[in-house]
């Protein structure tokens, strides 16, 4: 009996520990919610299906119907890696034990993207002055929370720099998707809502009867390049697996693989990928900072002395940043 049990021990075992190889070799690709789940699913399974024949591993992607949920995927190890905007790369980051390890490049070679204000084509809205009278008659778009382009730079140099509250101004604000604001804006649903370059031009290919729809009032400085991150405590060898095929992904290889590779890559809009780190995301630490700071001076419940000290202490972040940023070379 005793040997019976040792036995069926032994199989319980070697059965757990196998379980627990094959979890081992399974990497969980979150990706964020700029569009509907459908089409990011067409445009990213030809990568991910290439770094799965590469590397070996199980690569499944995650889905989400918010950057939160891949964020807070992150966070309990549901993801291991994950393409991300900076802001939500920075919220990765610093709640999620997640690292910058790659950054995009822009399929076009621009140094990054911008964020942008849309508006229907006829429609009376050509410029902030038409958009900021802030009289209840103007339905906005907005981009999820965690959006670097669709929220974080549109309220930080739009509505914190003039102490305005969307809500306070327009009739309605929504959350929503960068897809799902442009055919907003095309459809008449909203009057104007965010977006940015990268979401256009891909909106241009895809439903090129709403782009035609479409204009420009507002665009944004320079937004860097997106970050893809890993958690930090990742295998070191699921690590190396990963980083030697993303950084040679459209770069080594046969002509005939390379240029696959590429097509592949200029579908989610971009070239071969290049390295990067955290520092990648200084730039957007300050501009939280900042954003903020304004939110501070435009706050009617604090007092002036309480303004000056959350001021001064963010002042001081700010400036410690900056000289980390003195120090890195440029990506």
């Amino acid at each position: 009996m005793l040997r019976k049990l040792t036995g069926a021990a032994l199989i319980a075992a070697s059965l757990l520990s196998a379980s627990f190889a094959q979890a081992a070799d399974t990497v969980n690709f979150g990706i964020i919610s700029t569009e509907s789940s459908t089409n990011l699913k067409k445009t990213w399974q030809p990568f991910l299906g290439a770094m799965r024949k590469s590397t070996g591993l199980d690569i499944k992607a995650f889905f989400a119907s918010d950057y939160a949920g891949v964020i807070e995927g992150m966070r309990f190890n549901k993801v291991q890696i994950a393409w991300f905007g900076n802001k939500s790369g920075m919220e990765a980051v610093d709640r999620s034990n997640g690292e910058v390890f790659a950054q995009t490049v822009d399929v076009s070679g621009n140094p990054g993207y911008w964020s942008l204000l849309i508006t229907q084509k006829d429609s009376p809205i050509n410029n902030l002055d038409d958009l900021m009278k802030c009289d209840k008659s103007i339905n906005f778009g907005i981009g999820d929370p965690n959006s670097t382009s669709g929220f974080l730079v549109p309220t930080t140099y739009i509505f914190a720099a003039r102490n305005i509250a969307p809500k306070e101004c327009f009739k309605t604000v929504r959350n929503a998707s960068h897809e799902v604001n442009a055919l907003s804006v095309a459809n008449d649903q909203v009057d104007v809502a965010t977006n940015n370059t990268e979401s256009m031009r891909r909106i241009e290919i895809t439903k090129p009867d709403a782009f035609k729809k479409i204009k420009i009032i507002w665009k944004s400085p320079l937004i860097p390049s997106d970050p893809l991150v890993w958690r930090n405590d990742l295998d070191d060898g699921v690590k190396s697996k990963i980083y030697k095929f993303v950084m040679s992904y459209g770069r080594n290889g046969s002509p005939e693989e390379v240029e696959a590779a590429r097509k592949v890559l200029a579908e989610l809009q971009w070239a071969p990928f290049k390295p990067s780190s955290n520092a990648q995301l200084y730039p957007i630490r300050i501009l939280a900072i900042n954003k903020t700071i304004l939110q501070i001076k435009g706050d009617k419940k604090m007092t002036a002395a309480e303004k000056e000290t959350k001021i001064a202490e963010l002042n001081v972040k700010a400036a410690a940043i900056e000289k980390l940023v003195a120090v890195v070379p440029s990506m």
